[in-house]
């Protein structure tokens, strides 16, 4: 019986040096992946596309009615890809104010941030106003697929046409 349990604690022992070893030859394995990534320039493209405020950005324009006073989103279909960054230059060329008011969009999308003028805005968005000749850059990443509805909030605006429409695909 002695041997018995001399041999368990053997066992028992045994079995936390193989654990031991195992983790050690994992972080062995991880160390080499990295060393050999680095040679390779690998882990610098790896590491700079994590961060999402570093991507390169596409820049869509959208204006907010017209000279002639059109209530109209010049362009009225926008589509952007899934986990993509976007400068959304938005500008209003007509003698009234529009909203740009998109809840479901802004819902499923990452803002980086809204300038406008000398001020910075970071944070939940969901609704832009644009005064005559204003100028407004939003930037974001869309996160989730689908198709979105685009108004302008000004009451007889939306109904008059003042509408569009936003899709995001997948993408690669």
């Amino acid at each position: 019986m002695v041997n018995l349990v001399a041999g368990m604690k053997d066992l028992k022992l045994w079995g936390q040096t193989v654990g031991l070893i195992k983790r050690l030859l994992v972080s062995m394995a991880a160390g080499l992946v990295l060393f050999w990534a680095m040679g390779f320039g690998v882990a610098d493209v790896a590491f700079a596309a994590a961060a999402p405020s570093q991507q390169s950005l596409d820049i869509v324009q959208v204006h907010l009615g017209n000279q002639a006073g059109g209530l109209v989103f010049e362009p009225d279909t926008l589509t952007f890809e899934a986990r993509k960054r976007y400068k959304l230059l938005l500008d209003n060329p007509s003698p009234v104010k529009h909203y740009f008011t998109a809840k479901d969009f802004t819902d499923v999308i990452w803002t980086q941030k809204v300038e406008a003028g000398k001020v910075e805005v970071k944070g939940a968005i969901h609704e832009l106003e644009l005064k005559p000749g204003a100028v407004a850059e939003w930037v974001f990443i869309p996160q989730k697929p689908g198709t979105y509805e685009l108004h302008c909030s000004i009451a007889g605006h939306g109904e008059t046409g003042m509408v569009g429409q936003l899709s995001i695909f997948a993408g690669a």
